[in-house]
């Protein structure tokens, strides 16, 4: 009995080392032919097409390097290219599918016959039917039409490109602006179905982003923002985002729109998904620290920290993302603007730990926003004329040692002077008390 099982066994190793050999003399064997390859990827072809030079390529690289790498020359030759639509390749890919076929049992799939791309024909037959439909006040109509759109959009960078080129964000906002006239719940879903197709094409042209920031506009999406539904709203915020971060003369019509400030407060502390939360702390960040002058500053500010958005960001910053971290950081130093922030801040028993736990831990953009606000900090607890707190527990919590490496890893002048000024406040107090947590340091990369 033992022996017939030993026989068995040493049957099934050598069915397993047989078949072992055969995949492997296969691999030998079969070689994807180089004609078959994309000179950028050197991978199988999948849309294989045509430059003006003649060269075939895999419509994925070569897009890539054309419209992301921003390379107008071709990849092979290095001739300039009188066209940067390259024509699809139908003998190629035809050749290559079949090849697939043929070598199906080595493990080469057919490759599907693409999809064609959407024509300027084709979008600009939209975007006709779109007119005609918001001239008759059909916002049925109008929504059927702007999923097209989206779904065209999300195909493929290419299609995407071709939206763009043909003017499809300025009709879209000039039809948003058309039924804003009449805020109601029946025009409710085409305005969210025209900011979500608007949402798929960013960032806008000027023509566009005069039209989406008039008051009209302004008010209907700070509307959609506070009542819209859950898509609605984040796609809202992400419009509003791209309104305000691009134009800053929009800041004081914004502003003045009711309730636009309780609804980007509602959407930090009520959070969507992380793509609406970096959005709204955008939006709030340049509404508290324009970069131009804004005469309106402060009232916003106040409204801010009145609404308890200081103590909602410290919360935050406890255990978020790096984005999140950086914008409400930035957030957090504008709103420490005014004293009425400084004074909610400095209340804040999570202030100091939180900052000093951030410096060199999240990135530089972090380090030099968290230096700042304990700057500022100390400077509004010096001007109350009170014991120095901030000094003393950012002691305690290993502030001093932080700063010390911050001036030899590098940072910005600002950032050194304001290091500098805060490590001679706390060596007054040095003796009373001296903490330092090593983890912080862990992974740090210094230059010397």
């Amino acid at each position: 009995m033992i022996s017939a099982y030993r026989t068995r066994r040493a049957a099934r190793k050598a069915n397993k080392t047989k078949k072992g050999s055969n995949l492997v003399d296969i691999d030998v064997e079969v070689t994807i032919p180089d004609h078959f390859r994309c000179p950028i990827s050197l991978e199988l072809m999948k849309d294989p097409v045509t430059l003006s030079t003649g060269i075939t390529y895999d419509r994925d690289s070569v897009e890539k390097w054309i419209y992301e790498d921003g390379k107008h020359t071709c990849p092979v030759t290095g001739v300039n290219l009188t066209t940067l639509e390259p024509v699809p390749n139908h003998t190629i890919r035809k050749m290559i599918q079949n090849w697939c076929v043929e070598n199906k049992s080595n493990g080469f799939d057919r490759i599907p016959t693409p999809r064609a791309p959407a024509s300027s024909y084709q979008v600009s037959d939209i975007l006709s039917k779109i007119i005609a439909m918001r001239e008759k006040g059909n916002a049925e109509g109008v929504i059927e039409l702007v999923v097209k759109i989206k779904e065209l959009a999300k195909e493929s960078e290419r299609n995407k490109r071709c939206i763009v080129a043909n003017g499809s964000a300025r009709i879209l906002s000039e039809t948003f602006e058309m039924f804003s006239s009449y805020k109601n719940q029946v025009n409710a879903s085409v305005l969210e179905e025209i900011l979500s197709g608007l949402s798929l094409i960013l960032p806008f042209d000027q023509d566009t982003k005069s039209c989406l920031g008039s008051n009209q506009c302004l008010c209907t999406i700070v509307w959609i923002s506070k009542v819209g539904t859950l898509s609605g709203r984040r796609n809202a915020v992400l419009i509003l985002k791209e309104i305000l971060s691009s134009d800053q003369t929009k800041l004081h019509e914004f502003a003045e729109v009711e309730g636009s400030i309780e609804a980007l407060v509602k959407l930090i502390k009520e959070p969507i998904c992380p793509t609406t939360t970096n959005a709204s702390l955008l939006a709030i960040y340049h509404l508290v620290t324009p970069s131009t002058s804004f005469t309106h500053k402060e009232t916003i500010i106040t409204t801010f920290v009145d609404m308890g958005l200081i103590d909602k960001l410290l919360e935050m910053l406890v255990d978020c993302s790096r984005g999140v971290c950086e914008k409400s950081l930035g957030v957090l130093e504008g709103l420490c603007g005014i004293d009425e922030g400084l004074e909610k801040a400095y209340s804040n028993a999570l202030t100091v730990p939180v900052l000093v736990k951030k410096l060199l831990r999240v990135s530089d953009m972090a380090t030099e926003f968290s230096v700042s606000i304990l700057w500022m900090l100390s400077r509004y607890e010096k001007s109350k004329g009170v014991e120095e707190s901030v000094a003393i527990e950012a002691l305690q919590v290993g502030a001093f040692q932080k700063l010390l490496l911050l001036l030899q890893v590098g940072s910005s002048v600002k950032t050194k002077e304001k290091a500098g000024d805060l490590l001679k406040g706390m060596n007054v107090h040095r003796g009373r008390v001296d903490c330092i947590e090593s983890m912080d340091f862990k992974n740090l990369k210094r230059p010397f």
